[in-house]
């Protein structure tokens, strides 16, 4: 009875000294975790510095502007890297019009990279505010200084329109290019405001020409009116509007008489 009860006081009290040894382990971590995030957070050799140019890289930016970039990252010169909060200053970035993805990312001991993945612009749009560019995604995106597309003009996209709504004027667009393939090139704008009734501007000769191509068989009703053309300047050397959208056949819509003109 005395050895069983000897035994388990033995037990208690490598348990209590067990236990205290963990709760001293456990306040060393603690202790130094606090103290290694103090020396992180405090000292110079983890600062970002304005001075030396590899410490702050952007990779993938072509047309973003870099001021842009740099405001969102101005507050964080000369602290710890490791005192950036990474996801906000990612949600900033993905606040300018130009960039569609981003990841922003620390590298030992002082740097940070930031990585963009630019939007595509695929025609310009005309506003009375004036000039941009349009994604596939009905994102407007504001032309860079001294860059040059050559991209086709989208018409019938306001501005007040959302996102949802541009895009569905784009996504109509591309279905016409997708289809005409090379014959695109010829194509100057394109008038989707009704995604159901294509217009599209092309140039014939020595003109320029409206085309009524409606919502389906593209390449093949622009074929058949350039592979006519010829003989349609020779009977209408005026006109400058074209109903295509009946297949094969073409219909030249004369311009309207100026008011009070006379009839011949």
């Amino acid at each position: 009875m005395a050895r069983e009860k000897k035994s388990s006081g033995g037990i208690r009290w490598r348990f209590w000294f067990g236990a205290a040894g963990m709760c001293l382990l456990a306040g060393s971590t603690a202790f130094a975790a606090v103290k290694v995030r103090r020396h992180i957070l405090t000292d110079s050799s983890y600062a970002l510095s304005r001075d030396v140019k590899e410490s702050f890289a952007i990779q993938g930016m072509v047309n973003t502007p870099r001021a842009k970039v740099m405001r969102i990252f101005a507050g964080d010169f000369g602290r710890s890297v490791f005192s950036i909060p990474l996801d906000e200053r990612r949600r900033r970035l993905l606040a300018i019009d130009w960039v569609e993805e981003a990841s922003v990312a620390r590298i030992w001991p002082n740097r940070i990279l930031v990585r963009l993945l630019e939007r595509k612009p695929v025609a310009f749009v005309f506003f009375r505010s004036g000039v941009l560019l349009i994604d596939r995604y009905g994102v407007l995106l504001d032309p860079p200084p001294r860059a040059q597309f050559a991209f086709p003009i989208l018409s019938g996209v306001r501005e007040e329109e959302t996102e949802d709504q541009r895009a569905v004027h784009v996504r109509a667009m591309l279905r016409v290019q997708e289809e005409l393939g090379g014959l695109a090139k010829d194509i100057s704008e394109i008038d989707a405001a009704d995604p159901g009734d294509i217009r599209m501007v092309a140039r014939a000769g020595n003109r320029a020409v409206e085309l009524m191509v409606g919502d389906a068989n593209f390449a093949a009703r622009y074929q058949n009116f350039v592979a006519h053309f010829a003989e349609i300047e020779k009977h209408s050397p005026g006109v400058k509007s074209f109903d295509l959208r009946m297949d094969d056949s073409i219909l030249a819509k004369e311009p309207a008489p100026a008011p009070g003109a006379k009839k011949k």
